[in-house]
């Protein structure tokens, strides 16, 4: 094919399919001109955008945090406090600009207080029946074009939009954990989201420093979506003892570039929440062979190891520094072994006959890792970060 005619083809593509997304992209292009922000919730996610967004300085009558009680709203102000108070240590804030920003905020624990507001995030924990509540009150006391935006992880936006009474004036915003220096914000759009709502969405989260990307009601939208399958997938391969769980995070370090492995991922994030997420995931959708619970998560979850938050998971934590790898883990060998060696602590000395392909055994006794493709030994290792 010649250059021209190659050209030709690619540009005539192009104009065919331009008018199915230039509606979407004309709206990103729009400002948002929200004039008053809403921040429902102030705890780990909450006090952060509210944060964020009263230091951009794009909104000219303020941002109204609200908690309907006492406590949490004077937990979250101090969190506030707390980290633009370092940001002015650090030199990266002038008092003036600190002074600024906090006095943006309007505290309050009166619903009323959201009444006049542009938009709304809610950043409530992953509750559906206390969203359910939220949003309904909240559709009843605001101004029918606030827009309201959910900075749910895992929840459907749709139910979300239903609940609210004003589906149309619904989107998604999910900030990633510790929103002030994470710059990605997922923007989520349903059936039903008005293309300019969802356009002036996503520029706000522009106007307030933060990379917009644009994703439909899909679970877990973009990156968890990708990441949270790829998190079980990993535990998989513990329960089936295809790798250890230093070798497992080592390998994803150095052969694909990642900052930290999944497992090492996984108790940082908190296993019980990666198993909140899939739990309602392969409930909600049976079908999606994505969406799998492995036995070693549930293990863990059962037995109060959550991971970084509990000092045990699949490693050993002392605060947020990382130890060795947890040894008590339920092996499953894949190799057919005609003998396995006496564990020290057992009642038998005697060798034990090993299981076949599949078999599972729980090597409770010692730190029992594969080595090579046919030998278990027991080891002493200590694991680099």
């Amino acid at each position: 094919m010649s250059k021209l005619a190659h050209r030709y083809i690619t540009s005539s593509l192009v104009r065919r399919h331009r008018p199915a997304v230039s509606v979407w992209a004309r709206s990103f292009a729009s400002n948002s001109n929200f004039d008053k922000v809403g921040v429902v919730g102030l705890g780990l996610m909450g006090h952060g955008i509210c944060q964020v967004a009263a230091a951009s300085g794009i909104h000219s009558k303020g941002i109204v945090a609200f908690e309907p009680k006492q406590e949490f709203l004077e937990k979250g102000k101090s969190r506030i406090e707390g980290s633009i108070g370092k940001l002015v240590t650090k030199g990266k804030l002038t008092q003036e600009q600190a002074d600024q920003t906090l006095s943006s905020i309007t505290y309050s624990t009166d619903v009323q207080e959201l009444a006049d507001t542009d938009f709304i995030v809610e950043a409530v924990i992953e509750n559906i029946d206390l969203k359910r509540d939220i949003y309904s009150e909240l559709g009843k006391v605001c101004q029918p074009d606030t827009i309201f935006a959910s900075n749910t992880s895992s929840l459907s936006i749709t139910e979300m939009g239903d609940f609210s009474g004003r589906p149309q004036n619904f989107v998604g915003v999910h900030f990633f954990n510790p929103v002030q220096i994470m710059k990605l914000v997922e923007v989520i759009r349903t059936e039903h989201t008005l293309p300019e709502v969802f356009g002036r969405a996503h520029a706000w989260v522009g106007d307030i420093g933060k990379v917009a990307v644009s994703c439909g009601d899909t679970p877990g939208f973009i990156v968890n979506r990708l990441l949270v399958p790829a998190l079980m997938q990993a535990m998989l391969m513990v329960d089936r003892a295809d790798a250890s769980v230093k070798d497992i995070d080592l390998s994803l370090k150095l052969g694909a570039g990642h900052p930290m492995g999944p497992l090492h991922l996984a108790d940082y994030i908190g296993l019980d929440t990666c198993m909140f997420i899939v739990d309602g995931w392969t409930a909600k959708y049976p079908d999606e062979p994505a969406f799998v619970l492995p036995e070693c998560l549930k293990a863990k979850v059962e037995a109060g190891d959550l991971g970084r938050k509990t000092g045990k998971g699949f490693y050993h934590w002392d605060g947020d520094k990382r130890g060795d790898p947890e040894r008590r883990q339920i092996v499953v060998l894949r190799e057919s072994f005609n003998v396995l060696p006496p564990l020290p602590g057992t009642c038998c000395n005697k060798a034990r006959k090993a299981p076949k392909f599949g078999r599972a055994l729980s090597s409770i006794e010692a730190g029992i890792t594969l080595r090579g493709a046919g030998i278990i030994s027991r080891s002493e290792t200590t694991y680099p970060d």
